[in-house]
């Protein structure tokens, strides 16, 4: 099958994704086969392939948020059929969705409703568990005494959806931050009470916004720069969630105020031994609320074609850093 892979890590200069020619997946028991018709990019798949070279004579093929075809279904795997149309993430200790094919737990995917394109549905699967975990760990709400939530960087993928989750589920007070004019404006659109600027006063922002402190941080950006500012605005006994930990956090602003941190990875489930049936419920959740209007999926620059050209030009999107919503390729 063809596949977009590469073998030492490097920058967006030296591009050096190919598109090779790659053994077929191995079906597992609780595997399915899918065959990949859209696939997500996300900038943490951009980072890998900054960092991470494979193995000597080894390839890595990127790619952890997919929507396809069952192809295959194995003898363990439970509740799909050829021919389903679904959605997922894939598993990081696995080849990626970068390709034709994929094999997957059946555990970690979810059936695209017939109302929802390949496109629509595979701009959902990283952003929105991403987003579920960080607001509501392991449940289905808010923890008890958060009213106030501030989302940093409002208007990426995880940011969008967890705006759009707040105001589907919660009675919560939603506040986030963007910079530019067209990144204020969505985040308004996806539904945030009060959108503030990041790079100017955040606190003084939000008290004129008559909103005073903040009981839940979501961090999907720039954490370790900001800690000072997010300390500033969280009540005492408060709550950080972050995403985007890749160095040291120093922590001492937020001990003052006894901050609960939360930290989040969308497949610890998967490697970490937690429940990863719940994986699979929570995108099933969030396939029946776009179908019931309680969500908007969020694919925004849609590319056409598994090729080395297409690849780069979503690579470039994802490290500008000034992307709203989601990068989706049409396979």
């Amino acid at each position: 099958m063809k596949a977009l892979a590469y073998e030492k890590a490097h920058s967006l200069d030296a591009f050096a994704i190919e598109l090779i020619d790659a053994a077929e997946p191995r079906l597992r028991d609780t595997d399915l086969l899918v065959g990949i018709r859209a696939v997500g990019i996300n900038p943490g798949e951009a980072l890998i392939r900054q960092l991470r070279s494979a193995e000597p004579g080894g390839r890595i093929i990127l790619g952890w948020e997919f929507a396809g075809v069952v192809e295959a279904v194995g003898p363990e795997a439970t509740g799909f059929a050829v021919g389903d149309r679904v959605m997922g993430t894939g598993d990081m200790t696995r080849d990626g969705a970068w390709a034709e094919r994929l094999t997957v737990d059946h555990r970690v995917v979810a059936r695209i409703p017939d109302q929802l394109s390949f496109s629509d549905a595979a701009s959902l699967p990283i952003g929105g568990l991403t987003a579920w975990e960080a607001l509501f760990r392991d449940h289905d709400s808010l923890a008890a005494g958060i009213d106030r939530v501030l989302i940093v960087g409002g208007a990426g993928g995880v940011g969008t959806l967890a705006t759009q989750l707040l105001k589907s589920r919660t009675s919560a007070v939603v506040a986030s931050t963007a910079s530019r004019p067209e990144s204020r404006e969505w985040c308004t659109r996806m539904g945030a009470d009060v959108v503030v600027d990041h790079t100017g006063d955040v606190p003084g922002q939000l008290r004129d916004a008559g909103v005073g402190r903040i009981d839940l941080v979501l961090s999907t950006s720039g954490t370790i720069g900001n800690v000072g500012w997010i300390a500033e605005i969280l009540r005492p006994f408060g709550h950080l969630a972050v995403i985007d930990l890749n160095g040291p956090l120093d922590l001492g602003p937020l001990v003052g105020k006894s901050v609960s941190l939360h930290t989040e990875t969308v497949f610890s489930r998967i490697m970490a031994g937690g429940d990863i049936v719940g994986q699979g419920r929570i995108l099933a959740e969030l396939a029946a609320d776009v179908v019931a209007g309680r969500l908007r999926p969020i694919a925004t620059t849609v590319l056409s074609g598994l090729s080395v050209d297409t690849m780069r030009a979503a690579h470039e999107l994802a490290e500008s850093r000034r992307t709203i919503g989601k990068t989706v390729i049409n396979i």
